[in-house]
């Protein structure tokens, strides 16, 4: 019965999550859907968590709301860039691959970093190197080698700092 329930006791807020999901997708709360939503939530979380990351906890988890609140900011101002660029004929955007060394030693950690530089308009996390160390950047606009070494240096100095001190 253990077994049976596991998913549910391990993973609390991934049904209750999937199961919201369901019943706005159904737009119903009539007890079938409910019931439904749970029991596919139940199978989908037993059958896709043993392929899902092992994470440490936070050592300071207080930081990771100044972190997400430095990621909106930038979202925004990024998005207003790409607004920008896109609204203005004359400039083309200049594409560039960047290699960024990483000091993260947490794959939790580093997986973070990745998806909040995917979810920047203008930057795309493209591969990590075999050893872990290197994040294969593509940026959308990058005209000089500079740029794309400052963009480099603001994406260590706003993030993985913040994220080295979050999980250590």
């Amino acid at each position: 019965m253990r077994r049976l329930l596991a998913p549910l006791i391990r993973h609390p807020l991934a049904v209750l999550s999937l199961t919201l999901l369901w019943l706005l997708l159904q737009v119903s709360l009539a007890p079938a859907q409910i019931l439904l939503g749970l029991i596919l939530a139940w199978v989908v979380t037993g059958v896709s968590s043993r392929y899902w990351a092992d994470r440490r906890r936070p050592r300071r988890p207080h930081l990771l709301a100044l972190y997400l609140w430095r990621v909106a900011v930038d979202v925004v101002i990024a998005n207003l860039r790409i607004a920008a660029l896109v609204l203005t004929p004359s400039r083309q955007p200049r594409p560039a691959f960047v290699e960024l060394p990483l000091a993260l030693e947490e794959p939790f950690a580093r997986y973070i970093l990745a998806i909040t530089i995917t979810l920047s308009p203008g930057s795309l996390s493209a591969d990590l190197s075999d050893d872990r160390r290197v994040l294969l950047l593509h940026l959308l606009d990058a005209p000089e080698p500079a740029d794309a070494d400052m963009e480099c240096a603001k994406i260590k100095n706003r993030y993985e700092h913040l994220l080295l001190e979050v999980f250590g």
